[in-house]
């Protein structure tokens, strides 16, 4: 693991550069098998494996100009939604500064980040996954534009994995289409802790159609972030045995996509669902992020699946919503089912149709 992508001839001569700009277009993920604690600079503790979603993303466009200032350090505008938001800018600004032995170029010109999400924020569906990606994606192009060292397809998308990874560790995925594989596994060929590597060639036809259904139980912005969440896992009781387990539960679930045995899969997404909230009523202190609608939820879909034998399961990131997967080919029944049922236990009803997705887009 002696890779870290420092390269100190990205610089500039500034007195040419024109200003420029880069938009990405990047999706959130749902992990199958979840990341939930990390060691050192963004490692993880457990492989991971994610769908990237389709219709939950971020919109993030970095534009760039010769610096005015004499300034020697990062010289940034930020806005969300079109407005500024000094916690976002703190947030990447932090980020940035973190990152110039990677892009020392970063130092030397002024910055205006605009980005916007197409889900509400901080609730649980990921989206440090979807912005970082967005905004590592954003700057590999500007390296390559600059300097024409990313022109290769899988070398400029696994240093954006690398660095999105920096940011946001469950980004590392959000970069590729499909499945994403983050951590290094023994029987899984090129993985690695240091960036993700894409899956969706490696499994069954069934699995590239699913649909993620995810019903909003609440837009709130959660009372314990996720990064703080991992640092509780330091001192927990359970930590080692939950390692061991999610290791034993990667290698299962591999061959549950290859074969395309959708029960297994079914079983492990509900209990990995299950055991990172587990983790969180475990933690010191103590907390609980899944609401009472949650539970009611969870119910009325394991009795929909014994009563209908359809292959409905559901799982939950850090946050009280619930994501609810199953195969295209009963899409119809599951939403009629979702807006018979379920839609009364949504905040104003609202739910997002969502899919397995193609990965990033550049606008």
């Amino acid at each position: 693991m002696s890779m870290d992508y420092k390269n100190p001839k990205l610089v500039l001569e500034t007195a040419k550069v024109q200003p420029g700009r880069s938009v990405w277009r990047s999706p959130s993920n749902l992990a199958i098998v979840k990341y939930w604690g990390k060691h050192g600079r963004q490692l993880p503790r457990n492989p991971s494996i994610s769908f990237t979603l389709d219709r939950a993303y971020t919109e993030t466009e970095v534009a760039y100009a010769p610096k005015k200032g004499a300034d020697r350090g990062i010289a940034l505008d930020f806005y969300f939604d079109g407005s500024p938001n000094e916690a976002f800018a703190k947030k990447v600004k932090a980020f940035l500064e973190s990152i110039t032995e990677i892009f020392p170029f970063l130092n030397q010109l002024d910055w205006t980040i605009r980005s916007t999400n197409s889900f509400p924020h901080s609730s649980g569906i990921a989206s440090s996954a979807s912005s970082m990606s967005a905004l590592a994606l954003c700057l590999c192009t500007i390296e390559d534009e600059l300097f024409g060292t990313l022109s290769d397809d899988d070398t400029f998308r696994q240093k954006a994995s690398y660095v999105a990874r920096l940011g946001s560790g469950s980004a590392s995925r959000s970069v590729y289409a499909g499945l994403a594989l983050w951590g290094e596994m023994g029987e899984v060929p090129g993985s690695s802790d240091l960036y993700a590597i894409p899956m969706a060639n490696q499994v069954h036809e069934v699995f590239k159609t699913y649909h993620d259904a995810i019903l909003i139980v609440s837009k709130g912005e959660k009372s314990v972030s996720s990064r703080a969440g991992h640092g509780l896992m330091e001192s927990n009781i359970y930590a080692t045995n939950r390692y061991q387990q999610a290791r034993q539960h990667m290698h299962d679930l591999l061959s549950a996509l290859r074969t395309g045995d959708e029960d297994h899969f079914g079983r492990i997404l509900e209990s990995e669902a299950l055991t990172l909230h587990a983790l969180m009523m475990a933690s010191n202190p103590p907390y609980i992020l899944m609401q009472p609608h949650t539970i009611t939820l969870i119910n009325k879909v394991q009795a929909y699946r014994k009563e209908t034998g359809h292959p409905l399961y559901f799982s939950l990131d850090a946050g009280p919503n619930l994501h609810l997967f199953f195969p295209d080919r009963i899409k119809e029944e599951v939403e009629n089912f979702i807006h018979a049922e379920l839609v009364p236990y949504c905040e104003d009803g609202r739910w997002i149709a969502d899919k397995v997705g193609k990965g990033p887009l550049q606008l």
